[in-house]
């Protein structure tokens, strides 16, 4: 069935993973060697990356992790073929160091992340994280968090809205939005998006009103801030790289400039020397641990963003470790 997902994107039949193939083929060369092998799918989602991992390497075990118990309860509905190779975590990202000594798996020779907001929390109202219809201000990946979207648009101070909107949401309209959310709330407390999109709509200049959809940034600003995603993204990236054993290999696939920034510098950290410059011999203590196996970031071509436009603004970052492995240590 054709037509456009929640915030007016021509969506597609099913849920289709981002760069799959070359996802694939990027940790092919960890988990293609003899013996078993261990993938942690950082942000499982609807499982459609952890389905393929499981598929094209047989010899493979994925532990998902992921902090939306209702996703958890999909994925686990589609792998459930896959038995005990498939071991689900609830859990955010960050802890991936804790899922790993629960399961007892001292290293892993994968790692994948998926960021940003999967196609079934954007379709479901009651999670509120859409800008294109009526629902709740809520936007909370875990539902069993307490701190919700309504929660941050009432309640934080506007200086503090106007730093959110600007910063995550790279919003150049941030002071302008935040000062009318401010006004607004004073009358009545905001509820429902279609009333934030409307507060929005009324302080945009006329003259900006075609530059697209005012809730997009904003929207994307309350839910980054609402489930601390680039604050656990810092986190989650060295804990993971900690954990990859000599071979193994981490891939990265982040949706704007923020996600893609943190990665960047998290993967640059262990893939350049720390020598002082002009030293004559490299030590254990400052060579790279890891090699990058991406040039830059690479973008989807155009033929899968014309097939799956979630595609659009995906960003690729991958690196393998090469020393250090933390079994050995």
């Amino acid at each position: 069935m054709n037509g456009r997902d929640p915030e007016g994107r021509p969506s597609t039949p099913l849920h289709v993973p981002v760069l799959l193939e070359t996802t694939l083929d990027l940790l092919a060369p960890a988990l293609d060697r003899e013996g078993p092998s261990t993938v942690v799918d950082a942000t499982l989602g609807l499982g459609g990356h952890a389905e393929a991992v499981l598929r094209r390497f047989p010899r493979t075990t994925l532990i998902g992790v992921d902090r939306d118990p209702d996703a958890l309860r999909r994925a686990g509905e589609r792998l459930a073929p896959f038995g005990e190779r498939f071991r689900p975590a609830h859990a955010v990202y960050d802890a991936i160091p804790e899922v790993l000594d629960r399961e007892g798996v001292a290293s892993v020779e994968g790692v994948l992340f998926d960021l940003g907001v999967s196609s079934m929390q954007l379709d479901q109202d009651d999670r509120g994280f859409s800008y294109s219809r009526d629902v709740p201000l809520d936007m909370r990946m875990d539902p069993g968090e307490s701190r919700t979207a309504e929660a941050v648009v009432n309640e934080y101070p506007v200086k503090d809205l106007a730093q959110i909107f600007r910063v995550y949401g790279e919003e150049k309209l941030a002071d302008r939005y935040a000062r009318a959310v401010g006004t607004a709330r004073e009358a009545t407390p905001i509820r429902g998006s279609a009333e934030l999109v409307g507060i929005l709509e009324r302080a945009t200049p006329a003259a900006l009103k075609s530059r697209g959809h005012v809730g997009k940034r904003v929207f994307q600003a309350l839910r980054i801030e609402v489930n601390r995603e680039l604050e656990v993204l810092e986190r989650a990236v060295p804990a993971a790289l900690d954990r990859t054993s000599t071979g193994g290999r981490v891939v990265v696939l982040s949706y704007h400039s923020l996600e893609d920034r943190i990665v960047k510098r998290a993967l640059a950290a262990r893939t350049v020397s720390t020598a002082p410059r002009g030293l004559p011999v490299e030590t254990d203590e400052t060579a790279p641990t890891f090699r990058m196996l991406t040039r830059g970031a690479p973008k989807a071509a155009d033929g899968e963003v014309e097939r799956n436009p979630r595609a659009a603004s995906v960003r690729l970052r991958a690196a393998e470790r090469i020393r250090g492995d933390p079994r050995t240590a």
